[in-house]
């Protein structure tokens, strides 16, 4: 058997890497952070986000992506790109 994806708008944010990145995250879009490891300065090597199942670690570049159920979840640049197109 084959599928589609149903068609549905997601919010999701592209990380930029930076510690303000984070906490604008944070901020705006209400996202439980685990832990951090911080590389120097505002420079973030990755931190970890909760999700419904279990913690997930987030890397620079990679978004996070708001889904059906108001989780949040990461998701790495490439898969990104082939999966979802910006709308207006």
């Amino acid at each position: 058997m084959r599928y589609r994806k149903k068609p549905v708008i997601i919010e999701a944010i592209q990380w930029d890497g930076t510690l303000d990145g984070i906490n604008y995250i944070q901020r705006n879009f209400n996202v439980r952070t685990v832990c951090c490891e911080i590389l120097g300065g505002y420079l973030v090597k990755h931190w970890s986000i909760e999700t419904l199942e279990g913690s997930y670690v987030v890397s620079p570049r990679d978004y996070i992506i708001k889904g059906v159920k108001g989780e949040f979840y990461p998701c790495k640049p490439d898969i990104f790109e082939l999966t979802y197109e910006e709308v207006e």
